[in-house]
């Protein structure tokens, strides 16, 4: 298997996060369920860590230094925010008003979708990258699996419920 520029990744990763901040920012405006506007709004400032690990992995390969912001720090961070993913589900399930969830439906699957094709992307460049650079590649794909279970879990459990309800709400 051959290795690839990882400068260019990065800076493909790094324009692909911004566009996923975007998205959660936007959307969390848009969604009418409290719990789904509560990740969507944790969520985009876990991307915002995200663009900081990967420009700091970018800034060092330009400046031939160890990066700055690292693995096992953002990793860190994440993990102690995790605890909004476990608490954003109960809650989410905890409510009753089903029905105000219908149009937050297709925002969810997109906030699946966008999650699982970061994931993909990152393990891709993964297997054609070495050393750090691999490690750090594999790091964001755990990162957004682990989004885009939550996205995944969060939209079937709505569906789930809205497909359960009769005709008419």
């Amino acid at each position: 298997m051959r290795t690839m520029d990882i400068r260019k990744i990065y800076e493909y990763a790094l324009q692909r996060e911004y566009e996923g901040k975007r998205f959660f920012e936007t959307n969390a405006a848009r969604l009418s369920h409290a719990a789904a506007v509560a990740a969507f709004q944790r969520l985009a400032a876990e991307e915002q860590r995200h663009i900081e690990f990967v420009q700091a992995q970018l800034d060092a390969l330009r400046s031939g230094q160890p990066a700055a912001v690292t693995i096992a720090a953002v990793d860190q961070e994440l993990n102690k925010s995790g605890v909004f993913a476990r608490r954003a589900e109960t809650e989410f399930i905890d409510q009753t008003v089903m029905e105000a969830m219908t149009p937050d439906l297709p925002i969810l699957r997109m906030a699946y979708l966008i999650e699982r094709d970061f994931a993909e992307f990152y393990e891709q460049a993964a297997q054609k990258a070495e050393g750090e650079p691999r490690r750090a590649l594999e790091t964001l794909a755990t990162w957004e699996r682990r989004h885009a279970a939550l996205f995944k879990q969060l939209h079937d459990r709505a569906f789930d419920e809205y497909a359960q309800m009769p005709w008419g709400g």
